[in-house]
């Protein structure tokens, strides 16, 4: 069974850090193109950042370039989303998701987590 989980999410103050996590289980993602999602309420989902398994060829919305890191740790078959400076814009559930090719349209995309929250407030 695939999974992917995510964690990390929390009540943070803006400036602020946090890092997400999302553990894969029940396939090999080593072809796979991990993205980070987020949707605040009443908007759509929107990519964040996304990477291929291996490391490479990383990418980044514009609102989130300069401040949010995407990585992978292989031998703990994570990806990263580091998030510094962080805004209430930020304010959002956050989900990891698997796609086939490097993609930024959800709809592309084959796995998802069940999401974690981040709120980003004064």
């Amino acid at each position: 069974q695939v999974q992917l989980v995510e964690s990390g999410g929390g009540l943070v103050q803006p400036g602020d850090s946090l890092r997400l996590s999302c553990v894969a289980s029940g396939r090999t993602f080593s072809s796979y193109f991990m993205g980070w999602f987020r949707q605040a309420p009443g908007k759509e989902r929107e990519f964040v950042a996304g990477i291929w398994w291996s490391g490479d060829s990383t990418r980044y919305a514009g609102s989130v370039k300069g401040r949010f890191t995407i990585s992978t740790d292989n031998a703990k078959n994570t990806v990263y989303l580091q998030m510094n400076s962080l805004k209430p814009e930020d304010t959002a559930v956050y989900y990891c998701a698997a796609a086939k090719n490097i993609v930024t349209m959800a709809t592309m995309y084959d796995y998802w987590g069940q999401g974690t929250q981040v709120i980003v407030s004064s």
